[in-house]
């Protein structure tokens, strides 16, 4: 019997490498010593160590683990300049560079990034003639805030975009929604699909956060695309209520009224309680919850079809759990695992009177869009 969840992964998408020029993202050297390696934020590690678990966990048995063809130049040229990926194909044949703000990269990064777009190319791709109910592509480097003519905040190519192009070439698909819990905002989407209605996009983000000072509750989209973007807002520290809420008042109404004939999970893990680049206090079952959510609607909807691909996330001991509960819900499995920091990240929480002014908050945003 064929697994309901494919799960595409590719060991050339650990290779990228982030040169040390930074802690975090904030340049540290001359003060203070800087952390063992002296990297980016963003390393192999969470999602070496989320792959290893699904291993060990037995959870991968249940899945048809996969790998992908590189996307095409043609695939990349649907979304970003030709003048761009040369620039980055020349500096990735040398000696790597940087091109955006906070996306260095390393030598061969350029075949690394094709990798991680092809990995969301063949899970939507898989989904979409049927093989599978539902994927999991664990791109690296990651792609929502890659503009189509400049990388950003780690984000080399837009994976998701590049994906849903692909898809309208082979399939006609027509109406897909794109729903990005990551905690920053997924602004290289946006910026793809802004003026469009054949994709909705909705960033559920902590505000102010990344890119900087943005928070983008206004912004509903331009001409064609007026309605179609949706951009949620949440105070830091919201929680695990902020996002339930946020969901049952904008999102889940929002998707329903849109009616898409695909869902796909922009699924960055860095609204955890230890994430270092945010503060937004969520913990594994906040994952699991929202994936149960949109698999049910997908249900009534698009026949389930639902594709996640893998964003940010930086808390090494921490991504994999989440990255297991959400497998775990697209698999339809539940296995021996306990995540040993959900009892204390249960009780960080906020208090009642910063839920209800969260709330408030979300029901404005709701009205705003006419939900």
């Amino acid at each position: 019997m064929t697994p309901r969840t494919a799960f595409f992964h590719d060991e050339r998408c650990l290779w990228h490498s982030t040169p040390g020029l930074f802690s975090l993202i904030l340049p540290v050297r001359g003060w203070v010593q800087p952390p063992a390696g002296a990297g980016l934020a963003e390393s192999p590690e969470s999602k070496r160590r989320a792959v290893s678990l699904l291993q060990v966990s037995g959870l991968m048995d249940e899945l048809h683990l996969r790998s992908a063809p590189m996307a095409s130049e043609e695939d990349l040229r649907r979304v970003h300049p030709g003048a761009y990926l040369e620039k980055f194909k020349a500096l990735s044949d040398a000696d790597g560079g940087e091109l955006g703000p906070f996306a260095p990269f390393g030598p061969g990064s350029y075949e690394s990034a094709k990798v991680s777009a092809g990995l969301a190319i063949a899970a939507v791709d898989t989904v979409l003639r049927r093989d599978y109910r539902n994927a999991y592509a664990m791109s690296r480097p990651p792609g929502h805030h890659c503009l189509p003519d400049q990388p950003m905040g780690f984000c080399l190519m837009a994976n998701i975009p590049i994906a849903i192009e692909t898809a309208r070439a082979r399939h006609g698909v027509s109406r897909v929604a794109v729903l990005d819990w990551d905690v920053h905002h997924g602004n290289g989407t946006q910026a793809v699909f802004y003026e469009r209605a054949d994709v909705l996009t909705i960033s559920l983000h902590q505000e102010g956060c990344f890119p900087p000072g943005y928070s983008g509750a206004e912004e509903r989209g331009a001409g064609a695309g007026l309605g179609c973007n949706i951009n949620v807002p949440l105070l830091p520290g919201g929680g695990d209520d902020a996002y339930r809420f946020a969901m049952d008042r904008i999102v889940l109404p929002a998707l329903a009224r849109y009616a898409p004939e695909l869902v796909i999970v922009a699924s960055g893990y860095d609204a955890s309680s230890v994430d270092p680049l945010a503060r937004m206090l969520l913990h594994s079952e906040s994952y699991r919850a929202m994936t149960r959510d949109v698999m049910a609607l997908a249900d009534h909807y698009c026949d389930g079809r639902v594709v996640v691909v893998h964003e940010g996330g930086y808390a090494e001991s921490y991504v994999p759990f989440c990255v297991h509960a959400v497998v775990e819900t697209l698999a339809g499995k539940r296995t021996e695992v306990t995540d040993p920091a959900l009892e204390l990240f249960e009780a960080w929480q906020p208090n009642p009177r910063v839920r209800a002014l969260q709330r408030q908050m979300i029901e404005e945003m709701a009205a705003l869009h006419g939900l």
